[in-house]
């Protein structure tokens, strides 16, 4: 296939002409954005109490249909608290995949423990639950204490974080009764998932904690934040208090009851995300309009690239479309040609045990996760909200 028909295709859909440069993801504000912002500024409660933190929480946990939300001045943070109150401690090994951004092994790694990659399975490119349970029963046992430990190293085998990459949902009710059935704690990663459904239920709410990225190239953004969903009162109030400084609630006196962690929200980007998410329903439509498009355009061009739709029983965000060429060196013609036009595209992230922090890490065959590495690209895919 010739890469200008591509490119071609791609600046038709976002209206951009020829030498105009297309970002891969860039921020839409199309609502009460400045409206909601002055009315922080006037209010002088531009830090991390004011009524927009709270809205905010009550807003998503509504729209995710989680029973309470936490907002995190980063979805780093909020993985990190995850983590923590999963109980996950030092030595620890926690179960995650590879084909991921850094931020899920950095926050494993802040406690102390250890990731173990399992692969990936190839049409959600998110942790495969077959993967999970060959790795879990060709590796671990229980200790006369019934605790599950890895047959190798000795450690305490603890948690499980698969991640809905680029908006995919993975098989999470399948990985939620893995976890179920070996006494794991599911951390969801659901940080580019905000508005994708698996089975009807939103991503982030299949364990007891989940985690939501709002950075500035996400789908909805408040420039930079996260936010945990919960199920469980107890441990929403637990990190709510944890996320500020573990201060006791008193008029005058600073009193605290735990190490805590100044991982706030500031009112001010709360406000920005309460005006992005009343227009979630627009952005949404947006972007499955865009997948589309390109859905259409591989499905009937030679050359055998692939569109990564959504899987079955999904519904995506499409937070980032993907296509998967047939070889790496195709792959890195067309991101050469790409970006030396003014099409931002990206190859997915270098898989983690390929870093020097990673590289030592138990990982399994990883079989689909280079495959997928070797041949994915994402192409732009803003918000264009129709005139």
């Amino acid at each position: 296939m010739e890469y200008e028909l591509i490119l071609r295709m791609i600046r038709d859909r976002f209206g951009a002409g020829e030498g105009d440069f297309v970002p891969l993801h860039a921020p839409t504000f199309s609502g009460n954005e400045k409206k909601y912002l002055d009315e922080c500024i006037d209010s002088t409660f531009v830090s991390s109490v004011g009524a927009f933190v709270d809205r905010f929480e009550r807003d998503i946990a509504e729209y995710t249909g989680a029973r309470r939300a936490v907002v995190c001045v980063s979805g780093t943070n909020a993985l990190h608290m995850a983590l923590m109150l999963a109980s996950v401690e030092r030595d620890d090994e926690v179960l995650t995949q590879s084909l991921s951004f850094i931020a899920t092994c950095n926050a494993i790694s802040y406690i102390g423990a250890h990731p173990v990659f399992i692969d990936v399975d190839y049409d959600t490119m998110g942790l495969s639950p077959a993967a999970l349970r060959e790795w879990l029963e060709k590796h671990t046992v229980k200790d006369a204490g019934n605790v599950l430990r890895n047959k190798s190293t000795g450690r305490r085998v603890k948690s499980v974080v698969p991640m809905h990459t680029f908006g995919h949902p993975c098989r999470i009710d399948e990985i939620a009764s893995i976890c179920d059935e070996y006494c794991l704690e599911l951390v969801e990663d659901a940080a580019e998932s905000i508005g994708s459904f698996y089975k009807g239920k939103h991503t982030g709410t299949f364990g007891r904690i989940g985690a939501i990225s709002f950075n500035g190239n996400k789908t909805i953004t408040t420039g930079g934040g996260g936010m945990l969903l919960f199920n469980d009162e107890k441990l929403a109030d637990l990190a709510k208090h944890l996320t500020t400084q573990a201060k006791v609630p008193s008029r005058w006196e600073f009193i605290h009851d735990h190490i805590g962690y100044n991982y706030r929200m500031p009112n001010i980007n709360a406000a920005l995300g309460c005006a992005q998410l009343e227009e979630i329903s627009g952005f949404l439509a947006s972007k499955r309009k865009t997948a589309e498009i390109y859905r259409e355009f591989f499905a009937s061009e030679p050359g055998g690239i692939k569109f990564m739709a959504e899987p079955t029983e999904s519904v995506s965000n499409y937070w980032l479309n993907a296509i998967a060429f047939p070889t790496r060196e195709e792959r890195d013609r067309f991101l050469q040609y790409s970006n030396d036009h003014g099409v931002m595209t990206r190859p997915i992230w270098e898989l983690m045990w390929h870093l020097p922090m990673f590289e030592h890490c138990e990982r399994d065959s990883q079989t689909n996760t280079v495959l997928l590495a070797d041949t994915i690209v994402n192409l732009p895919s803003s918000v264009k909200l129709e005139s």
